[in-house]
């Protein structure tokens, strides 16, 4: 140890007297290692870090097997289980000690006479005790708060909510928070570094399940068959294992399905609801979109950084192979000496080890700083990533392994070169030897055929890139992104009684179009990548069997110029179409291909299915529009059906408005607020 101990001081005193050299080394090493590590850090807080619950490695969900094509409403990306099926599930179900849903929601939040959007859990009463998480203050919810029939009542919020709007009262527990003009009394708060389940976002208030009824009551989706919007997560009993619990659900799948068939599917719909299959799957490291949409690029990001570093130790072995030959004649008067081969390999490594270790902890310190650059730039002002970016054991292992390998790839091969001399040939010639200048010069040519190499594949790498950010880039989505405002309106907020929604709806309109620099507006259900969807299936006029699912929306007159796609046969909505008219509809160019098989569409009629008892009217076809992404940029163009706002039957109490200008966002906003307002 001693005798490390002394080749490690000498090895600083050899680097002190060249700092240039130094220094470049440990850039080198520190923008390398720094890059590698930071995506490192985020693939390990994405995809590999169980969530910061008790014994996250218990816990699992059950949710379809297989891709989900089913009709109905869909609330989100992780929306696998109706509720009726989710109570199915509860009661049958045999390897979980306990099991919960949860369902992700916005809702209108009012504090301090200001309103805006919070992030809301909808949780079943066990879902806090699935999770083990204990309260930092006051109470979690439990099942005593999540009764059939329940009241308004308690609700939980998180740590940063708590920090950010109540400045950390210590008080909190028995004040009042409003939610969709619902007032809940605040039972307690999260502890800090909960954040959910879902990893990259967060939430502000937890609520329980069983106030469907109050804050939805035109859509109660406690008992909508084909209403999916809800996620289960459990905590599976001792002894049982995830293959061991998907085997019994599995079993379990066709009474399960067939307890809960939509009444509105006819024959051939229901056989194909009663082929899917559900299935237990892990759910320690929580649920991502953000994983599934990031972890492969993350990966190639890591493997390009990785050809970087290997360039960059390329550079610096051939640096050190320099300073080793200008070295040449004191190695071999120390090795004539009687200095062993091993001692100056174990000098010249000691350098090598300094370099890899002051650039590994200055590439540590980095990347923090990187992977919090990272983090900004994913995420945007509609769609924030909160991620915990903390160091644990597989980073630092990963740091660690960086600096193993960098200082052996730099330095191991130098080493064995500069001590490969014959002291006798060398001091008798008083100059360089030739065998070992060539073995250098050889050695040289090798790292820079390396780094040549490793340089042609990285460009390769980048250009292949910079094509796939042109194609997304100059991806035909079907509309017009730029210039488009999206405002979301409450008409509860604003009072404005039920029997005037469609009214409002059009009256909302005309000012909004008034602003100058406006070059239209248009009202809508749903918007392009809002995350929810509505599908069903289509019956044509020529026949009673279902010809496919298609996506449904209500839109005002206006919409398409609004957004940017374009009309190509037939007409727009407009003010013949009203609730006691004919019911119209426009279709898109995928709707033709798919359930009219290339038809004529102009004329035809259609009919959608409905519950048991209410009306199955036709539509008439009256305008084609072209295709556009809805839901995920690298999905087919799916078949859609637009509705005129004025024939919906019963109107929510929210509705989107699509805004096209050319003004300053800023502006925009405030112009078209005072409107609202």
């Amino acid at each position: 140890m001693s005798s490390l101990w002394k080749d490690l001081r000498y090895a600083l005193r050899m680097l002190r007297l060249s700092p240039g050299f130094t220094l470049i080394a440990v850039v080198t090493l520190a923008l390398g290692s720094g890059a590698n590590t930071a995506i490192f850090q985020l693939i390990d807080a994405i995809r590999l870090r169980t969530i910061p619950v008790k014994n996250p490695e218990e816990l699992a969900t059950v949710r379809i097997a297989d891709r989900h094509w089913g009709s109905g409403q869909f609330s989100g990306p992780y929306s696998q289980l109706t509720f009726p099926m989710w109570e199915q599930i509860r009661n049958r179900q045999q390897g979980f000690s306990q099991i919960a849903v949860w369902s992700a929601q916005e809702f209108n939040l009012a504090t301090g006479g200001e309103i805006r959007y919070a992030k809301t859990l909808r949780v079943s009463g066990e879902f806090f005790q699935v999770l083990g998480v204990m309260p930092l203050l006051g109470r979690l919810l439990g099942p005593a708060d999540d009764q059939p029939g329940c009241a308004v009542g308690g609700a939980d919020i998180s740590y940063a909510f708590w920090q950010r709007n109540f400045g950390g009262d210590p008080s909190i527990v028995g004040k009042r928070v409003s939610l969709d003009g619902n007032s809940f009394e605040i039972v307690g708060v999260t502890p800090p570094g909960f954040n959910g389940i879902s990893v990259g976002d967060t939430f502000d208030v937890a609520v329980p399940v069983c106030i469907e009824p109050i804050v939805s009551p035109r859509n109660n989706r406690l008992t909508i068959r084909h209403a999916w919007w809800l996620a289960s997560i459990g905590r599976l009993k001792p002894g049982w294992s995830v293959a061991r619990s998907n085997a019994q659900i599995n079993a379990l799948t066709p009474a399960i399905l067939q307890e809960t068939i939509p009444p509105f599917y006819d024959s051939e719909t229901a056989k194909k609801y009663l082929e899917y299959k559900l299935g237990v799957f892990s759910a320690s490291t929580g649920f991502s979109q953000l994983r599934r949409d990031s972890e492969t690029p993350l990966w190639l990001l890591l493997g390009i950084s990785g050809l970087v570093l290997l360039i960059a130790c390329a550079n610096l072995a051939n640096l050190m192979l320099a300073r080793a030959g200008a070295r040449e004649r004191q190695i071999t008067i120390r090795l004539a000496l009687g200095a062993t081969r091993a001692r100056m390999i174990r000098e010249l490594l000691s350098e090598s080890i300094l370099l890899g270790v002051a650039g590994s902890i200055c590439g540590l310190f980095l990347a923090f700083a990187v992977s919090r650059m990272l983090v900004a730039f994913l995420s945007t002002a509609d769609t924030q990533i909160f991620l915990e970016l903390g160091t644990d054991w597989r980073v630092l292992g990963f740091a660690t392994a960086l600096a193993v390998l960098t200082t052996v790839l730099f330095g191991l091969a130098p080493a064995f070169r500069a001590t490969r001399v014959e002291p006798a040939a060398l001091l008798q010639s008083g100059s360089r030897g030739m065998t070992g200048g060539r073995e250098r010069f050889t050695l040289r040519r090798v790292l820079v055929v390396s780094q040549v190499s490793l340089s042609v594949v990285l460009l390769m790498g980048a250009l292949l890139f910079a094509r796939s950010l042109r194609n997304l880039t100059t991806l035909n989505i079907g509309f017009q992104q730029n210039g488009i405002l999206i405002a979301s309106v409450d008409f509860t907020r604003l009072h404005v009684p039920e029997d005037q929604y469609t009214e409002y709806k059009r009256a909302l309109i005309r000012p909004i179009k008034a602003i100058p620099g406006v070059e239209s507006a248009a009202n809508a259900m749903l918007v392009p990548f809002g995350g929810n969807t509505w599908n069903d299936d289509i019956i044509t006029e020529a026949s009673d069997k279902d010809q496919g699912v298609a996506w449904l929306n209500y839109l005002g007159p206006g919409y398409f110029q609004a957004i940017g796609t374009p009309l190509l046969a037939g007409r727009d909505f407009d003010d013949r179409d009203t609730a006691t008219s004919v019911k119209v509809a426009i279709v898109n160019q995928a709707f033709v291909r798919k359930i009219l098989k290339g038809a004529d569409p102009l004329g035809k009629r259609f009919r959608i299915h409905e519950p048991p008892g209410k009306p199955r009217p036709l539509y008439e076809i009256v305008g084609v529009t072209g295709d556009n992404k809805f839901d995920d940029m690298h999905e087919e163009f799916l078949p859609f059906v637009y509705f005129p706002a004025t024939q919906q039957e019963k109107p929510g109490p929210d509705d989107q408005i699509i805004i096209r200008s050319s003004l300053p966002l800023g502006s925009l906003m405030a112009s078209v607020k005072q409107a609202i307002n």
